[in-house]
């Protein structure tokens, strides 16, 4: 195994094979007949960066990959949003800035009981902390774009600015630096070197689905996934408690981090083990843990109790009348509504209740996972909810169990991107309550193993540019009811002749001297989904479905969807089982065995 790279205060050398594998994919041999060059690039990526390999610092090349990539974050902008002028509830743009007004014209108290009707506040505290700010400085530009009531459905052009605008600076104040340092740490951890690095931070920036939810369809999900990126970057320079804190607020900002969640906890509990029992890194982990999560509280906790002091009631709509709590109703009825605690109360009861929708049943709109595949045969709602709850747990939990047992067994830092990527897509796939663009969950750390030890190889970039276009291509269906059709063409296809992948370039399936079994089945279903994804797309242009099944399409992709993130799940199983070394133990295992 050959050494890290060399320091970046020293010139670089004429760059030879490497242990990292990384550079071995980056560039291809030249012919013979010029000895004046050894190399050439392999894909366009690699290409458009060419000029930067014999730099001595990531800070020559840095702000030109930031400019680059917040141009086509902006640009993207440009285009329609979610709801725009598609009434009666317009979209999740409509959405965020009904959150902005909720937060800056209402009591804090009311937040999470205001209008449940007309986007009703559903996220954790963090966000609408988020909204607050960003309507704060909304109102001082133009107090008629958060007037409450009155400003429902707005589409101002100028608004349009200042929104898309805000979800470019939360992603660079929060996403973006947490890539670059993840990215650095990750490289400089695997021996990567410096123009590597480049390459996967660039493609990590460029993820289509993200720049596509984000700033086309808008949302700000890379603010959670920034603060999830954040605590992994954490993990790797060993602080353990500031991982801690930025996960905690991960989870403050939107819920879904959840599905990080166990991974995170077996790798940290995994660190406190092994190879020694450690008693003051576990309770300054656990300590850390719960007393962000106070301070996370502590504002609506601090505001229920101050409104009901100066008698601002959280449900003025009630008129003084005392409602039962949305949860444990049953045992309202011991609590009494004039005791200086019941405010705290209440509002963690609403706020539990309005972040965990399980009223709602076990999929809304048609997603590509298990259960909305399933529905396609078997109608789920001739079950019991109940029912399906428990068996959305049951299997879930199947389904994480394995990764978090070996990141808990083998605790090892360059793993936990693919820990974290193998317990999202079990999430996606089983759990309660998925939606289309979920699939960010799973895909973030998965694209983030682009930056370690062969992050870069043929394989490794067939599988996370296989993973990324699915995605895309399913949450297509989303974007076309919103108008969204040439965005998703003009970044998916990007993103894949960038990265040298199908359908422009079917080089990263190339085998080198020695072909293997493992590489023809990667080719041979890479090639087979691709194939379907472009039909498909044909045929629900040009062919309309039958009369009486006017979802034939829908259906179709999210079967399709689903058997495809299954088969990620399951690769991004394998590798973190080959990674950590497991499967050597159990082979050495059987050997002994059959010694005996």
């Amino acid at each position: 195994m050959a050494g890290p790279s060399p320091s970046p205060h020293k010139p670089r050398r004429k760059t030879k094979k490497t242990g990292n594998g990384s550079e071995v994919s980056s560039v291809v041999p030249t012919a013979p007949s010029r000895p004046s060059s050894t190399s050439r690039p392999a894909y366009p990526l690699a290409a458009f960066l060419w000029p930067a390999r014999s730099s001595v610092s990531q800070w020559e090349i840095l702000p030109l990959i930031l400019m680059a990539v917040g141009l086509f974050r902006w640009a993207a902008g440009l285009w329609g949003y979610s709801g725009f002028q598609n009434p009666p509830m317009h979209g999740d743009y409509e959405a965020q800035r009904h959150w902005m007004e909720i937060t800056t014209q209402l009591p804090i108290s009311q937040w999470y009981f205001h209008d449940l009707e007309w986007w009703g506040l559903d996220y954790p505290p963090l966000t609408a902390y988020h909204s607050w700010v960003l309507g704060k400085i909304g109102g001082i530009i133009n107090p008629a774009w958060f007037a409450l009531h009155t400003s429902r459905g707005l589409d101002d052009p100028i608004l349009k600015v200042f929104m898309r605008a805000t979800v470019i600076v939360s992603e660079y104040l929060i996403y973006i630096p947490a890539a670059v340092i993840f990215v650095r740490r990750l490289s400089k951890l695997q021996g990567v070197n410096t123009w590597n690095a480049a390459i996967a931070l660039t493609a990590i920036l460029m993820q289509p689905g993200t720049i596509l939810i984000d700033h086309v369809h808008f949302q700000y999900n890379t603010v959670m996934l920034g603060l999830v990126l954040a605590s992994m970057s954490s993990i790797l320079a060993g602080r353990y408690m500031w991982s801690c804190v930025f996960f905690v607020l991960a989870l403050g900002f939107k819920q879904m981090a959840l599905y990080y969640a166990p991974a995170m906890f077996a790798y940290l509990l995994g660190v406190c083990i092994f190879p020694r029992i450690n008693v003051p890194r576990f309770l300054g982990i656990a300590v850390v843990t719960l007393a962000a999560f106070a301070v996370l509280l502590l504002p609506i906790c601090a505001g229920a109790i101050y409104d009901s002091y100066r008698g601002i009631d959280a449900r003025p709509d009630l008129f003084g009348h005392a409602a039962p709590l949305p949860i444990f109703t049953e045992y309202s009825f011991k609590l009494s509504p004039q005791a200086w605690y019941y405010p705290i109360i209440q509002q963690l009861a609403q706020v539990v209740h309005r972040v965990f929708p399980f009223a709602r049943g076990l999929f809304e709109d048609k997603v590509a996972n298990f259960w909305c595949a399933l529905n396609v045969i078997i109608k789920l709602r001739h079950y019991p909810s109940e029912l399906l709850q428990r068996a959305s747990l049951l299997i879930t939990l199947v389904s994480i169990t394995p990764p978090c047992l070996v990141i808990f067994m083998r605790p090892r830092k360059d793993l936990l991107p693919l820990a974290l990527a193998t317990t999202a897509w079990g999430f996606f796939l089983f759990s309660f309550q998925v939606h289309e663009k979920s699939v960010l969950l799973p895909l973030m750390p998965m694209t983030a193993i682009l930056a370690g030890n062969h992050g870069l190889s043929k394989n490794v970039r067939a599988w996370v540019g296989f993973a990324n276009l699915l995605g895309c291509w399913t949450m297509f269906p989303l974007l076309q009811r919103v108008e969204l059709r040439v965005p998703y063409y003009v970044l998916s296809l990007l993103w894949a002749y960038l990265l040298g992948l199908p359908p422009t370039s079917f080089a990263v399936y190339r085998q080198d001297a020695h072909p293997t079994w493992a590489g023809f089945v990667t080719t041979s279903l890479h090639i087979i989904f691709y194939l379907v994804m472009a039909l498909w797309h044909l045929a629900e242009n040009f062919l309309l479905p039958p009369h009486g099944k006017p979802d034939l399409w829908v259906v179709v992709n999210v079967g399709i969807g689903a058997v495809g993130f299954g088969i990620c799940y399951l690769w991004c199983l394998w590798t973190l089982v080959v990674e950590s070394g497991a499967s050597d133990l159990s082979k050495s295992g059987k050997r002994k065995a059959k010694t005996l």
